[in-house]
């Protein structure tokens, strides 16, 4: 298995709104989508029958509601086109606090569910939209701006709280804050609030060993 990865339903509909020459993989409306690619090497026989042995049996047993398997590369880019779409559809539709977090992939479906729940109660008018690679625990956690805000003073004020929230409650789960974007810059203060004062200090520490002058990506992983 390649990829696993999770499109919600409200993530779907942006995606047919805004991106040209997208149409729904399915019939009927689901609440949860998985883009699953299998690959196998030369001369081994092909996934698809596998996999489409698990699907079937998976709608049998009422785990899947449905299933459709690409049958050429084409109807693969397709696909693939409706989970990379995603991220360009949100930013055509509005403002949203993006998050890219970690847990483990256990935790996940009751961290998706629950930390949900929590931010749109905390946060009155937003819409949370989960969605990315299940399969490695990391998932895009973004909390789109109430309908007709402002969206500078949004990010700045309720946008930042939310960020912090949901950055708490990945980090309650046991997960991190930074799944595969790093810490760079825009999340230095956060990093420092959560890492804890030990941790911090080993990472000077080893950053003064190995960097003493500081020239080598100054400014970032490392708050000052």
């Amino acid at each position: 298995m390649e990829s696993f990865e999770l499109v919600p339903d409200d993530a779907l509909m942006l995606v047919l709104e805004h991106i040209p020459g997208t149409r729904p993989p399915l019939t009927g409306a689901h609440r949860w989508h998985a883009l699953i690619e299998a690959t196998a090497p030369i001369g081994a026989p092909d996934p698809a029958e596998a996999l489409g042995r698990v699907m079937a049996a998976a709608i049998a047993a009422n785990i899947v509601e449905d299933a459709t398997i690409a049958a050429n590369e084409a109807q693969a880019d397709a696909l693939w086109r409706l989970r990379e779409g995603i991220s360009e559809a949100e930013r055509i539709d509005g403002v949203a606090a993006k998050h890219d977090v970690s847990v483990p992939v256990s935790a996940m479906p009751e961290f998706i569910r629950s930390a949900r729940i929590d931010v749109e109660q905390a946060f009155p008018g937003v819409r949370v939209i989960a969605f990315g690679h299940l399969g490695d625990g990391n998932v895009h956690f973004n909390v789109r701006a109430p309908a007709g805000a402002d969206g500078v003073a949004w990010l700045a004020g309720p946008g930042a709280a939310a960020s912090r929230m949901v950055h708490d409650l990945a980090t309650a789960a046991g997960g991190s804050i930074s799944a595969e974007h790093g810490i760079g810059q825009t999340k230095l203060a956060e990093y420092a609030r959560l890492a804890g004062p030990v941790r911090l200090a080993a990472q000077r520490a080893i950053k003064a060993a190995l960097d003493p002058r500081g020239i080598m990506n100054p400014g970032k992983l490392i708050p000052r």
